[in-house]
């Protein structure tokens, strides 16, 4: 600088980045976007309105719209979900597919299978939907098809174990989508509850796997609770 001071460009780079990113994803600037969004049917309302209230987990809805986004561009003929809950991303999903174009969703829960079926039933999307019930670990194994797009959102703890079997099972070009890569914000945090230490660990050991892989370009992006985006090369 003309003045001589030394600068910390690393410390100068951290702070900028911090002023950005609260900028982008404040509750104020949330809220703004939430204003802009488009109603989505009465269906996927319901659902959000569902999961709220029984505190089931969901997409994020900004993160859905990224998905809705990719799912254009690419237009995949068969995609793998880990992790139905009660098919609000599966339907999304199926929505934006080609012409008998499948999605393979696993779910291990018997209650969410039971509501997941209810809801596809009523999207009429049974012939676009296959509903796979067992754990990811043992049911992606037994599947012998590549798919052009996987969709984590599983277990924090599987994670690792589903992205290899999901590096064998992906198309080349195909897109890795993960959810919850910033896990309400405890990965950055040096203070996080002892109820989320685990899968925070497991979430931050998942990030360094993810991000240091020679057969994905991979990126991850503060949208929702943090989406992971790997391209296969």
């Amino acid at each position: 600088m003309s003045n001589g001071t030394i600068v910390n460009n690393d410390k100068w780079r951290n702070s900028k980045l911090e002023i950005q990113m609260s900028e982008i994803i404040n509750s104020h600037q949330l809220k703004y976007l939430h204003s802009l969004r488009p109603e989505p049917d009465s269906l996927i309302l319901e659902m959000e309105k569902f999961a709220e209230e029984r505190k089931i987990p969901l997409l994020d809805w900004k993160s859905a719209e990224l998905l809705d986004q990719i799912l254009l561009l690419i237009r995949p003929k068969r995609v793998l979900e880990i992790g139905t809950a009660i098919a609000y991303s599966s339907i999304r999903i199926a929505r934006r597919l080609k012409k008998k174009g499948i999605v393979d969703t696993i779910e291990k829960s018997l209650d969410n299978i039971s509501l997941a079926s209810e809801f596809i039933k009523r999207a009429g999307l049974q012939n676009q939907i296959n509903l796979i019930e067992g754990n990811a670990k043992e049911v992606m194994p037994l599947l012998d098809k590549k798919y052009d797009l996987i969709f984590i959102d599983a277990d924090k703890e599987d994670y690792e174990k589903i992205f290899y079997y999901s590096l064998m099972m992906l198309k080349k070009d195909g897109v890795l989508f993960v959810d919850n890569l910033l896990w309400h914000g405890y990965p950055a945090s040096s203070k996080v509850p002892p109820a989320y230490k685990n899968s925070t660990k497991y979430i931050r050991e998942f990030n360094k796997l993810f991000t240091n892989q020679s057969v994905l370009v991979t990126s991850i992006y503060p949208v929702g609770d943090g989406i992971g985006i790997g391209i296969r090369t």
